[in-house]
């Protein structure tokens, strides 16, 4: 996909559907989508996608959005999870109002559906233990054969479902299982599992039920519940369709909701699946879920990125109906567009050497320039300036090449809102490492004024005073993974292999001017000619101020 492509660009085919569907008369407003995590880690970039156009489709046509856990798996879910799902919601700048729905409200009607299906001889106790119920369904290119149990009497299998719910048997020693085809060249629809036994606490019905329903039962039958009309996911749900619709069918639900899909959104240099993330966080490679180089919503909140520029970026890729990979640089140049008007301007050194200006004879001066370029009602920040100043090491070369424009010995540089500087000495330490610069200022070239020989100085760099500056810890960030496809790896090659050990650089050095004294989480900074910055959210405090890297400029700023 191209960078160029505008936010008005992007189809969503979803939107045609849903229109077909109201002038039809298939479906009566309003509109009702549904967000249905499973509340079994934190959410990453592709839920946020899901999130953007569930939420923003039901807006767009004046309906609404449900938010929906669907926790029908005691084992791996945690309150935990469901707060930062709710958050993450919410910081996108999207509510449910009293639409908040679990799975788990409607283990009671699932059961009695279940129940429902048994007495129709729609469902049967399985009593196959997992390896044989593997050899009996076949695969892609053999046929199953039906389970020695499948022909139960509807009164054998209500027992034995009752005494199933109570507890009465250990896990794995029967399954309830739709009674469909077993020779059905769709593997979903090969007598499927409706339940399981399951002897763990839920996080909310706690030991209550010792058998829960399965996902592919339960997601539709929630959706018919809550009367959704649009029940969007994933493309590799598409195969489930069958057994969804099959489910919404042989049942007395109140409502009749259809599935669509969706490609679901992969991107380059990101690992998008729960599991190798948790992976991830377990053995430390990261600090956490929120660890700003990861693809969680929480990690990328705390990295600095905006609701904003997440809206801008789905509405740039759209909505496909086939799988595609995504680049990396859309996201950050969708950062970059939006923090461009938003971001507070402030300079920042974080490799510094001292500069010392020998005429410099007017003892302190405060210079007065913008907070926003573009935005002058943001008002104005004062920078401190005096004889002793930091740049960075970078805009100095001691040996400088053609292309090289910035300060080196004997050559001329303009300090940005401030003077042309000329560089006459170079000290160094005993190693031979450039320490301090020697320079003389030209007052009559402030506020951009050309030098007293005439001459264009080419070079522009940022600055900080030596005696009024803060004292920060910066955080460099580059991509967690090294290659655009970590996951594509070898057989047997863990894709843990193609980690970055660069993709995290700590700078304790850096010196940021005085205006950043009163910075706050709430705020975005551009620290000129550096890059995107923002408070750490978790490890800065008064004292120690900590600031990650957002994004950096694009090149040629």
């Amino acid at each position: 996909m191209s960078q160029n492509k505008t936010v008005s660009d992007a189809p969503n085919f979803l939107k045609t559907i849903i229109e077909k569907d109201l002038e039809s008369g298939r479906v009566k407003p309003p509109i009702v989508t549904r967000f249905p995590p499973e509340p079994n880690g934190y959410l990453h970039l592709g839920h946020a996608k899901s999130i953007c156009l569930n939420f923003g489709l039901a807006k767009d046509y004046n309906g609404r959005c449900h938010l929906r856990f669907d926790d029908t798996n005691p084992e791996t879910e945690d309150t935990e999870y469901v707060k930062s799902i709710q958050a993450d919601v919410k910081w996108l700048g999207f509510d449910w109002n009293e639409h908040l729905y679990y799975a788990s409200d409607y283990f009671q009607q699932l059961y009695d559906w279940a129940v429902y299906l048994i007495k129709n001889n729609k469902a049967y106790v399985c009593s196959l233990n997992e390896e044989d119920t593997k050899k009996y369904r076949g695969d892609f290119t053999t046929p199953g054969k039906d389970s020695p149990f499948r022909n139960r009497s509807v009164e054998e299998n209500l027992d034995l479902f009752e005494r199933m719910k109570k507890g009465k048997f250990e896990e794995g020693a029967h399954v309830l299982r739709a009674k469909i085809d077993m020779k059905s060249p769709n593997m979903n629809l090969r007598d499927p599992l409706l339940y399981r036994i399951r002897k763990t606490q839920h996080h909310r019905t706690g030991a209550q039920w010792f058998i829960f329903p399965m996902y592919d039962y339960a997601h539709p039958l929630s959706d018919a519940i809550e009367k959704v009309t649009h029940s969007i996911c994933t493309l590799e749900f598409q195969d489930h369709r069958p057994f969804y619709d099959w489910c919404i069918e042989n049942l007395p639900v109140p409502a009749h909701p259809k599935q669509y899909e969706f490609a679901r959104m992969n991107m380059t240099y990101l690992v998008m699946s729960k599991r190798k993330l948790l992976q991830l966080v377990k053995e430390n490679y990261v600090s956490g879920w929120d660890d700003p180089r990861m693809p969680t919503i929480s990690a990328i909140r705390r990295r600095g990125y905006t609701p904003e520029s997440i809206h801008m970026f789905t509405k740039r890729i759209g909505v496909a109906k086939a799988e595609n990979w995504i680049e990396y640089d859309i996201l950050e140049s969708c950062v970059r567009d939006h923090l461009d008007e938003v971001a507070l301007r402030a300079m920042a050194v974080l490799d510094p050497i001292k500069v010392t200006l020998t005429n410099w004879t007017e003892g302190e001066q405060w210079i007065e320039t913008s907070v926003h370029p573009k935005k002058p009602e943001l008002g104005k920040r004062q920078m401190h300036f005096c004889e002793s100043l930091f740049i960075e090491r970078s805009d100095f070369m001691e040996n400088p090449t053609a292309d090289f424009f910035r300060l080196s010995p004997g050559g001329k540089v303009r300090l940005r809102n401030a003077y042309v500087i000329h560089c006459q000495e170079v000290i160094k330490d005993s190693s031979g490492k450039v320490i301090e610069l020697k320079c003389e200022y030209e007052k009559a070239t402030f506020g951009g004024k050309p030098t007293a020989d005439g001459k264009k100085v080419k070079g522009i760099i940022h600055w900080v005073s030596a005696q009024k500056n803060i004292e920060a810890e910066v955080r460099l960030y580059d991509r967690l993974f090294t290659v655009p496809h970590p996951e594509d790896t070898p057989e047997g090659v863990d894709f843990k292999t193609n980690l970055n050990p660069k993709s995290l650089q700590v700078i304790s050095t850096a010196k940021l001017e005085i205006s950043l004294e009163k910075a706050t989480l709430e705020n975005r900074y551009q620290f000129e000619r550096v890059g995107y910055f923002c408070l750490d959210s978790q490890d800065s405090k008064p004292g120690k101020l900590v600031f990650n890297q957002t994004v950096q400029l694009a090149s040629g700023h």
